[in-house]
Order: structure tokens, then sequence, then C-alpha cells
């Protein structure tokens, strides 16, 4: 489920503390054992007939949940604030009823009151551009996933360079920057003019992207990357040379914003995103992380 952790060590405790008192009564292990399951069958039984009947519609008993996830995790003044989110967020990224808990990503970020935590209609990553020279924002976004290195890897080149040789040194360097700019070019033929990349961009990759006016970030983790598809409807691409116009996701904006000294990527205003973030605020870390950790209870019980 996601929640209820603490109450399953105190019950499980509690459970073996009784057992203990039957084996010096010289009741047999098995015999507990049996009675247990047989406790844990009528308490389900039990359960199943108290139970109601919840929809990914109702919203009222969906934040009533969040709440109860929430009670006593730090998070008691903005419960309202934070629970409503929550809910949203759910409901954001639900398919015919079923909900995929990963499609809520939770990010944190110090500064800033617990009230100004706040839903992205997208990702937020805890990126920032490759290259200063970059554009920091980008309107009406077409963005590339490539899951492969806009890198020079050492088995394309076979070649033994002689450093006292000026001019076989600047051909290695011609032919490397010839390599790396048809790269990019096959970016810019693509229409991109956002691209994100699981793997490493070489330096001079970086600049001529943006020489072309296309705001990059390298190395963006596996599951980032599966998000960013949810979210802006496009395709992750393994091989370059496959990357067309029909492999493009789309967003309002992509934007890298500061918080402090340190930079975020914000993929947002997608069109029928599939994929939210939940960007927690708060004034200290360990504050942050309490409301980290009261979101993912909520998340998980309002998804079960």
């Amino acid at each position: 489920v996601g929640d209820g952790t603490t109450t399953a060590v105190v019950l499980a405790g509690e459970m073996l503390k009784n057992a203990e008192q039957l084996i010096d009564k010289e009741i047999h292990p098995t015999i507990i054992a049996r009675g247990y399951r047989m406790a844990a069958e009528k308490a389900q039984e039990l359960l199943d007939s108290m139970a109601k009947p919840v929809t990914i519609k109702d919203d009222a008993t969906l934040i009533k949940i969040a709440h109860t996830a929430m009670t006593g995790k730090g998070a008691e003044d903005a419960k309202d604030h934070l629970a409503q989110l929550v809910v949203k967020g759910v409901k954001a990224v639900a398919e015919n009823g079923i909900v995929r808990r990963e499609r809520v990503k939770i990010e944190k970020r110090i500064g800033g009151a617990v009230e100004n935590t706040s839903l992205i209609s997208g990702i937020v990553l805890d990126k920032e551009r490759a290259h200063s020279g970059m554009p920091n924002k980008v309107e009406k976004a077409k963005i590339a996933l490539l899951d492969s290195p806009l890198e020079i890897k050492n088995t394309e080149i076979d070649a033994r360079i002689s450093i006292t040789d000026p001019e076989k040194l600047q051909a290695f360097l011609d032919m490397e920057e010839a390599m790396l700019k048809k790269m990019v070019n096959k970016v810019v033929a693509s229409g991109a003019n956002v691209l994100f990349c699981q793997k490493g961009i070489d330096d001079l990759a970086q600049h001529f992207l943006a020489k072309n006016g296309i705001l990059a970030a390298r190395r963006v983790k596996k599951s980032d990357l599966e998000r960013l598809a949810r979210a802006t409807s496009g395709k992750i691409v393994t091989n370059l040379d496959d990357l067309s116009t029909t492999d493009l996701g789309a967003a309002g904006s992509v934007e890298e914003i500061f918080h402090g000294d340190e930079g975020m990527l914000y993929v947002q205003d997608c069109p029928d995103a599939k994929a939210v973030t939940l960007l927690v605020r708060g004034g200290t870390e360990h504050v942050v992380d309490e409301i980290k950790r009261a979101l993912e209870d909520a998340i998980g019980d309002v998804v079960a």
C-alpha cells in the first residue's frame, strides 16, 4: 500500500510477544501459526464487509484518505493544501481508473514555505542546462528524448596520433568536430528545440546545440526520461539516426529556474500530461524530507 509500516511493525511485535506466551504454555508453534492465519482471514473478511468502494472520481473521500496518511508526519499545518495536490496529481495521471504511482514524481527544494509546495503539469528535473549559452527558456517546446550519447566513442576513430605532427593533430580534431556537428544537425533536422539525453553530451556538441538555440540536459535518469515520455507524449529514441519529427514530445515551456544557487528544469504545461510532479518546498532540509515522506505515503494510500 505504501503506508502503515509503523503499525505493521508494532502489530507484528505484539503478535510475537503473545506467541511466546503460548509457547511457554507448551502450545505447538504450528498450532499458533495456524491460529494466526485463521485470525488474519477473519480480520480480512470483517474489513471487506465494512469497506466502501471508492473510485477515482470520489474527490471528497480521496482527500480524506490523503489527510489520514499524512497525520502525524510533520505536514499538519498544510495538510489541506497537500491533500488536494495529491488527489489532483493522482487523478491527472489516471488511465481507465488505474494509476501507477511512479507517474507522480516528487521533487524537493529548500526554500519558501510548505504552502508553496505545488503541482506541475509535467516534469521537474533536478538538472541545469548543459551549456550556459543555451536558452534558459523555450516556449512551445518540441522535445527530443534520446537514450544515446552525443559523444564520439573510442571505437569510432581508429587512429593513432603523434602530437609532434601538428597537421595530423588538426586533421583529427577537424574530423571529430565534423562528426559531432553531424550528430547535432540530426537533432536540428528533427525540429527539436529541447533535448534530454540519458547519456553524455560532448562539450563541442553542447556548443553546437547552443548555437542552434537548443536547450539540452545530459545524463538524465532513465526513470525521468520515461516520465518525460509520459508527460510530453514523446518517444524515447535509442539511435540518433532514427530521430524524426514524429518522435518529439510537446510542452508549453521548458525553463531553467533557480532556487537559491541550484537550478531546476521545469517541463510544464504539457497538453496531455500522464506524468506530473509535486515540488516540495520548506524552510529546512528536515522539513522538506518530512513533507516528501508524508506525500509518498498519501500517494500510496490514494492510489491503493
